[in-house]
């Protein structure tokens, strides 16, 4: 089961959760104020190597480009 990052709108507690991938795109409950909690993305991000030995960052995992205009990781290190 994968690990996900949320951060509280209250009080700005940031934490994780074990959570099956049907519930990823759910909401959670602050475990310190029980305020409502939204998934951020994570620091950290998996690579994987091809059957070329090239290494890709595995989809959905750490930053993505879609924050950034140029739409090549290479050029922001991510």
């Amino acid at each position: 089961m994968p690990i996900y990052e949320y951060v509280c709108g209250k009080c700005k507690n940031k934490f994780e959760l074990m959570r099956p991938f049907s519930r990823s795109q759910e909401g959670a409950e602050c475990p310190k104020c029980y305020g409502a909690s939204d998934r951020i993305l994570s620091a950290c991000y998996a690579k994987s190597s091809g059957e070329n030995g090239i290494h890709d960052r595995l989809s959905g995992t750490g930053s993505s480009c879609s924050s950034c205009s140029s739409g090549n990781c290479s050029s922001c290190g991510h």
